[in-house]
């Protein structure tokens, strides 16, 4: 039997990285394997990188490493300019622009005692979107379409899922370092495999986010980023999606307008959102019914 440990947007978060670790050790593993989006959100982006590298773990990137290596290229949309995160990213990672430049976007992993699997960070050939528990099975099929491993792994969505479509085993571990389920646990996957296919176990680590907040302070995250550096710490505390909600209903209720901190503040304090978000993200409340 291999076993392998998988997983995924770890998102910078090194307290996250360090908890899955640790908790991981109990499972003797035979290789950990990372679906992309190690960089970006939170502040630990050298620190994540020195981790992995410094364990040889296999890994891809994500759209996140896409952040960091096609801004301000002919490669990036127009719309790119006006994002605030990317030069903090730039700078954060300067010195790892182009180790990451030499990583693989997909994976095909090969054992002797257990069938190949696929790697990906969203779907095959796009880093951007992704395959959700609530996916309809026909869309789902049209977009593996050509993938020929029965087992694939992908990330992104930062939503645990373990499902088959047809003969595809399709499984997400969850966001190690930025869970957007509600849930401020770190998730992660043991991966068990034989002849017969591969099992898999979601686990959830429970850890301080402290840690996380002291860096963000001593970066001065929020002056360097601005209101989208609030709206992500507000991520991190309440395990749910905040920036693109706010971006969405800034356009709808303030076209042509930036989004200023006021804004912002209103959006926080007054607005559900849930009008904003896909039904797989969205907060249950006690008035749901």
């Amino acid at each position: 039997m291999t076993r392998l440990a998988v997983l995924s947007d770890i998102h910078a978060n090194l307290p996250a990285l360090e908890a899955v670790a640790a908790d991981m050790a109990q499972f003797s593993v035979d290789q950990v394997v990372v679906a992309g989006d190690l960089v970006n959100w939170g502040p630990f982006n050298r620190e994540v990188m020195d981790f992995v590298t410094a364990r040889r773990w296999s890994m891809i990137r994500g759209n996140n490493e896409l952040y960091l290596l096609d801004y301000l290229t002919p490669r990036a949309p127009e719309y790119w300019k006006e994002f605030t995160l990317p030069p903090w990213l730039r700078e954060q990672l300067k010195d790892w622009i182009h180790y990451i430049g030499g990583m693989p976007d997909e994976l095909q992993l090969r054992f002797h005692d257990a069938p190949m699997i696929r790697v990906l960070h969203g779907y095959p050939g796009n880093p951007w979107r992704g395959i959700f528990p609530d996916t309809p099975d026909e869309q789902a099929r049209e977009l593996m379409a050509g993938v020929g491993e029965a087992t694939v792994i992908m990330a992104h969505t930062h939503i645990v899922m373990d499902r088959v479509v047809d003969d595809w085993h399709l499984l997400n571990s969850g966001s190690v370092g930025a869970p957007l389920d509600g849930d401020a646990a770190a998730k992660y996957m043991i991966l068990d495999g034989d002849a017969a296919g591969w099992k898999a176990t979601q686990r959830r680590v429970e850890y301080d986010y402290a840690p996380v907040y002291a860096e963000f302070e001593r970066q001065r995250f929020i002056d360097q980023v601005g209101v989208t550096g609030q709206l992500i710490i507000e991520e991190f505390k309440t395990s749910r999606l905040r920036v693109q909600p706010c971006q969405i209903w800034c356009k709808e209720m303030y076209p042509g307008e930036t989004l200023t901190v006021e804004r912002m503040q209103e959006f926080l304090s007054s607005v559900d959102p849930n009008r904003y978000m896909l039904p797989v993200y969205r907060e249950q409340r006690s008035n749901d019914g």
